[in-house]
């Protein structure tokens, strides 16, 4: 039980890669906060997470949280330190994909996929470095996309890497504050952002299934980067992609 006694936030918590992190966590004793824009589905998640067994109806509290609005944010982290007293985990998973190419981009296209991916995770790592137990950790998914890409994501690409950027910075200021922060970057991931993108669907972003990992996969490296068991790991961008990028 790595988590017994600790409480976590986790983002994009209706579903994939962050339901399985709240599963990951909550089973092994965590406390943990479910944060999503969609309030009404994080909830069905949230109470379908209880009916299974997998929690206790204490262990799980639920919000609707647009992370691109700093209010929100401020308003989820008091949420969870008004119902638990104290957090000591964030996992910055809430994302937003945008397929166009360059020059069909609107300024509010690029703005509202920087807003999910980035912002979202600076204003929680704000909130971390003021209300964050300590020793407390701190993990953002980014992606593969934030090393290799293909067409029409930029804005989602620019926004990984600028969240990987992002990690090692914090990392480098949390170390002082007791505050630990990584980064997984997940390959293709069986989720409705893989199945949608018009790149797969086209054929035009070939998929070996082969390599198509499961949330569940993910879930657990983000569990590790946040337990102890990787206490000497900090600033890190955890390539968690079956080895898609090693290919030649």
């Amino acid at each position: 039980m790595r988590f017994e006694g600790k409480v976590a936030i986790v983002t994009g918590a209706a579903g994939g890669i962050g339901l399985a992190t709240t599963r990951q966590l909550v089973r092994e004793g965590a406390r943990v906060l479910m944060a999503d824009l969609d309030g009404a589905r994080v909830a069905a998640a949230r109470d379908a997470l209880v009916a299974e067994g997998v929690a206790s109806d204490a262990a799980l509290l639920c919000t609707t949280c647009n992370v691109a609005v700093e209010e929100d944010v401020v308003a989820a982290m008091q949420h969870a330190l008004a119902r638990f007293g104290r957090v000591h985990t964030i996992v910055n998973n809430a994302g937003a994909m945008i397929f166009k190419p360059i020059e069909q981009h609107s300024a509010q296209d690029v703005l509202q996929v920087l807003g999910v991916d980035f912002m979202g995770a600076f204003f929680f790592t704000k909130q971390a470095f003021l209300h964050l137990s300590t020793p407390g950790t701190i993990v953002n998914v980014a992606s593969i996309h934030a090393l290799q890409t293909s067409p029409l994501v930029m804005a989602y690409a620019a926004a990984k890497a600028a969240l990987v950027s992002l990690t090692r910075s914090a990392a480098i200021e949390g170390k002082p504050r007791g505050i630990r922060v990584n980064a997984v970057l997940p390959g293709a991931v069986e989720t409705p952002m893989l199945r949608d993108n018009p790149n797969v669907r086209s054929g035009a972003e070939k998929v070996d299934e082969t390599m198509v990992g499961q949330p569940a996969d993910i879930a657990q490296a983000i569990a590790w980067l946040a337990s102890d068991e990787s206490v000497f790991v900090a600033g890190e961008a955890l390539r968690v992609d079956g080895g898609r990028l090693a290919r030649l």
